[in-house]
């Protein structure tokens, strides 16, 4: 990367960082905490956490397409403004239903879609992966730190206290987009990176896609549900909220450390359909494990370090299943489709798992949230294991005849599949890296 794209891809990354860090610190406390707010039940309670999730699923697309329109900073702008005064919402409010709306608001400032397409202004084609690859991984410590950081936060300043520091997580993003993030010199739509709309029934009918996203969906919402039950069970168990990151901080050490060896066998050695089938059932049986075995804080580590170790693995197997098995020309709208899964599912999570927990108590969301990933069990099993494929983007420059283009990229070695679009002058190909002829490519690439 050049020195201006390794800054636009950090500073995007701390903007989506931040604000994943805003949205994720109740998590850990908030069943515990909440209860003092006026009118709050078990159902209200989960609403709460997972209401974010319905704004942002029903808008990241709609602001993706915005910013094609009127730019991608200003979007930004209003939805970091937004997930702002949400916060404040939040803080200033002593009631349950005060909390709802201010998460709604939070929700709202659907961003997600809009910095993706960002990086892609910013970065070239061949350093585009890297430039996204660097905001996941952002997204992933922000979701760790807010479980170490969010029980401490707690203590400290109390449940309104942790909606102020969001509150000011959202001014340092604005601070971030004004002060380090440049602006693009032209704004363009980016296939492999955000939605396009005339792909959207073709992703929509892709059953191995729509496997996929079924798969986030259930993987948020068991997630979300066990947020609404495990700081309960562990204040019960007489551990104070403050010192909850007690438990989080060797669950999160040892599941990370407990994951890497599977990403090698899924990635490097081509297995990835048992590693992922297996980490299905591991979320599924770790869930009954804390419905059917937890008598201690020790036994409720023990199923969480399994289930957080299939969380990390399957979080990180899904984003390069959908990028595998999506048609490259397609890529992001395939992706903005599995984020809107994704922010659906936790929003069904909190919902569905409060509704849950209010009718048959806290061990009936276990049940109900295994019950979920079972039947994700039985969707995912007929999948195929994807070959080691990846997404490219080249520069063709003014082609004379697309289909001979065409038929000279798919002609070279390694070449699964190629779209050229000649009005952005580039063509989209899905390629085994491993067989890939790059010196044949290139000239073809100069030739156009």
């Amino acid at each position: 990367m050049t020195p201006a794209e390794r800054r636009s891809a950090l500073g995007l990354a701390g903007i989506y960082s931040l604000r994943m860090l805003g949205l994720f610190l109740i998590l850990p406390v908030f069943a515990v905490q909440a209860r003092s707010l006026a009118g709050a039940t078990p159902l209200l309670i989960g609403l709460a956490i997972g209401a974010y999730g319905l704004t942002q699923a029903l808008l990241q697309i709609p602001f993706g397409l915005l910013s094609d329109r009127v730019g991608r900073k200003p979007v930004i702008f209003v939805g970091l403004a937004l997930f702002a005064v949400g916060s404040v919402a939040a803080a200033m409010s002593h009631s349950i239903y005060g909390v709802i709306f201010g998460r709604i608001l939070q929700g709202s400032g659907a961003i997600a879609a809009v910095v993706m397409a960002l990086t892609a202004d910013l970065t070239r084609e061949e350093v585009r992966t890297r430039a996204m690859a660097s905001i996941g991984v952002s997204i992933g410590l922000s979701f760790a730190l807010a479980l170490l950081l969010g029980p401490a936060l707690a203590h400290w300043i109390g449940l309104d206290g942790i909606f102020w520091f969001t509150a000011l997580l959202a001014l340092g993003g604005i601070l971030i987009l004004a002060l380090v993030v440049p602006s693009p010199d032209r704004t363009s739509v980016h296939r492999d990176a955000e939605p396009v709309i005339d792909q959207l029934g073709g992703v929509l009918r892709n059953p191995e896609l729509l496997r996929l996203d079924f798969g986030i969906f259930c993987l948020h919402l068991s997630m979300t549900s066990l947020f609404l039950v495990v700081p309960l069970a562990l204040h019960d168990f007489g551990l104070p909220v403050g010192h909850h990151w007690w438990v989080y901080l060797p669950v999160l050490t040892l599941s990370v450390a407990l994951m890497v060896p599977f990403i090698i066998q899924a990635e490097s050695r081509g297995r990835m359909r048992p590693v992922f089938i297996g980490a299905v059932l591991t979320l599924a049986g770790a869930l009954m494990g804390l419905h059917f075995f937890a008598s201690s804080i020790a036994v409720v580590m023990f199923w969480l370090v399994l289930f957080f170790t299939a969380v990390n693995l399957l979080e990180a197997s899904l984003p390069s299943l959908i990028s595998k098995l999506a048609p490259a020309v397609a890529k992001g709208t395939a992706m903005g489709v599995y984020s809107t899964s994704q922010f659906i599912g936790a929003f069904c999570g909190g919902t569905l798992g409060g509704w849950v927990h209010q009718v048959w108590g806290e061990s009936g969301v276990f049940l109900f949230a295994s019950a979920v990933v079972l039947i994700w069990f039985a969707v995912a099993w007929p999948m195929g294991n994807p070959g080691r494929l990846g997404n490219l983007v080249i520069r063709i420059g003014a082609a004379a005849d697309v289909s001979a283009l065409r038929q000279g990229l798919l002609s070279v070695p390694g070449v699964e599949d190629a779209e050229v679009v000649t009005e952005e002058g580039l063509a989209y190909l899905k390629v085994d890296n491993a067989k890939l002829d790059s010196a044949r490519l290139q000239e073809l690439s100069l030739a156009d």
